[in-house]
């Protein structure tokens, strides 16, 4: 490595099986780090607008033709494996890369064989669970000392569950293995949970998120969880569903024929596994803790996207702070390894916001005037529905106020009218509120909101204040919230909120991701003219102008 080029990292293993959606490997990406600073980040899907886009060997090529990367002079390069493989290949066959075959889990980076546009170059290699680990760097700065620090998800390179160590300026790898597996399973391999909430195959990326949400409106039960484990979860029932209807008729008294998504029942199935999934998890995350005494906890991967389980390691005092990047999940893995290469390189990364998705769109600029604020909000107050895309988009899979679709809070109705009708999602979704950081407590009670600046946890809302935003708190009385704390965090969201605060009250908007079912969140000025047009919105605020439709 050579400490004064930059950093490319490629995220961009080829799945199994050439298929028209995702199946074992998603959210391909590329990012360009220079002296601990992003210069350059795309998750693959926002400019294909391929939901979670996996082909970027078909786009390489293109794209760092477009941003002047094809050499590799200025740069050095290093590929994030997949448990799928170590190796990568572009249709056209100019870029290949070959890592070593893995025998245990490498502590760092690791050189590999590289041909790139004719010529052999140094390139390297960089584990999935580091890479995911690594993606809290950009976002926190370096780790802290006395750090555990956690990945957790479907599946990396040698395992599911890591757990890292880091202690007078070193990282330690602990423990990795696939212990966790069936825990992970529950939400990305489950027939059961599949049929449940109405799934595809094509679905399944997203069955995490619906499947938290439904879970809502169950309860755990003891009877249900042995009677679970009895059956190994039902699986594997993905033809047909008639075991799983005569084991609950024989031992619930099931009168129901088909999995109907407003069963109890059902609910309460969906609310037990989530319930396995917070208390085994967590018996882990205490059983370490017991052995190293961590002040910290950092924790990434797509398992760190659960928040209820996020809101238990927070509640539990067992650390001084839990980190977690907006990026948790695979679209976070490009940035990770940058960021890690960069750290050995500098010893620092430099602290980000998560508007970072920028390639191509590096020129966008919000400019906004109080005028504008006024129009804005006064058409929020009558009712409307308006989506935002300003300046760089967010990194991972939330909008945090730059690509968002926002509306009044306090009314149910309109709460549905965002997300059922024009998005088209599920009735049993919650959607999320956002606001100014010195209002929660007066929402919650609550005045730590780490994780609520990047919509990572959720909180109960007291119940008092539940009418206030009625729109956004969920069944359980909770809600995802996200919070702002400076206007240098968003300027025009800040100045949008404190505005509706001190002229109308108004303390939270609706914020949900600015797309439509199925489809990426927008990326350019262009995308949200489409998108906002074909979602029926009022209108669309680009570059901090509002654009009424």
């Amino acid at each position: 490595m050579d400490k004064n080029k930059a950093t490319l990292a490629i995220y961009g293993i080829q799945d199994r099986i050439d298929s028209d959606f995702p199946l074992y490997v998603h959210d391909h990406s590329i990012c360009l780090m220079r002296n601990g600073k992003v210069e350059k980040m795309l998750q693959l899907e926002r400019k294909t607008r391929n939901k979670r886009d996996n082909k970027l060997y078909q786009n390489i090529y293109d794209l760092l033709k477009e941003q002047k990367l094809i050499s590799t002079d200025d740069y050095d390069v290093v590929f994030v494996d997949n448990v799928v493989g170590r190796s990568f290949i572009n249709t056209q066959g100019n870029i290949r890369f070959e890592a070593p075959l893995l025998s245990t889990l490498s502590e760092t980076i690791e050189k590999g064989r590289c041909w790139w546009f004719g010529r052999e170059i140094d390139a390297y290699a960089i584990n999935h669970e580091l890479a995911h680990i690594s993606s809290c760097l950009p976002f926190y700065g370096n780790f802290k000392e006395n750090s555990l620090i956690i990945h957790f998800d479907g599946g990396a390179s040698l395992s599911n569950f890591s757990a890292w160590y880091f202690l007078d300026g070193k990282l330690s790898l602990l423990d990795y293995s696939w212990d966790l597996k069936y825990l992970s399973t529950l939400y990305n391999a489950n027939a059961l949970v599949f049929g449940i909430i109405g799934a595809k195959q094509f679905d399944q990326n997203s069955v995490p998120g619906k499947m938290m949400g439904m879970a809502s409106f169950g309860k755990y039960s003891e009877k249900i969880e042995e009677w679970l484990k009895e059956n190994n979860f039902f699986e594997d029932c993905w033809k047909s569903k008639r075991v799983f209807y005569e084991k609950a008729r024989e031992s619930f008294g099931w009168k129901n024929n088909k999995l109907d998504q407003k069963d109890p029942f059902l609910h309460d199935i969906l609310a037990t596994m989530q319930h396995i999934f917070q208390r085994d998890f967590f018996a882990k995350v205490v059983d370490l803790q017991e052995k190293y005494n961590a002040d910290y906890l950092y924790y990434s991967g797509g398992s760190a996207l659960n928040i209820v389980t996020n809101n238990k390691l927070v509640e539990s005092k067992l650390f001084r702070q839990v980190f977690i990047p907006p990026c948790a999940e695979d679209s976070g893995l490009a940035l990770g390894a940058a960021a890690y290469v960069e750290y050995l390189k500098h010893g620092e990364v430099i602290h980000h916001s998560p508007y970072l998705n920028n390639w191509g769109i590096e020129e966008y600029k919000a400019d906004f005037s109080d005028s504008d604020i006024l129009e804005i909000a006064s058409g929020l107050i009558e009712g409307k529905i308006y989506a935002v895309c300003n300046e760089l988009g967010e990194i991972g899979p939330r909008a945090l106020g730059n690509r968002s679709i926002i509306a009044l809070a306090n009314s149910k109705e309109l709460a549905d009218k965002v997300s059922i009708e024009k998005k088209g999602r599920e009735w049993y979704r919650p959607i999320a509120p956002i606001m100014l950081e010195r209002n929660l407590e007066y929402f919650t009670g609550i005045k730590e909101s780490l994780l609520a600046t990047y919509m990572l946890r959720d909180f109960d809302v007291l119940e008092e204040r539940r009418k206030e935003i009625e729109g956004v708190v969920h069944v359980n009385g909770s809600s995802r919230i996200q919070t702002v704390a400076s206007e240098q965090d968003n300027p025009f969201i800040y100045t949008l909120l404190d505005y509706l605060e001190k002229q109308f009250d108004i303390k939270a908007l609706i914020n949900t991701s600015f797309n439509k079912r199925g489809e990426p969140i927008v990326h350019t000025k262009e995308n949200a003219l489409v998108s906002a047009r074909n979602l029926e919105l009022d209108g669309v605020i680009i570059n901090g102008k509002l654009i009424q439709l």
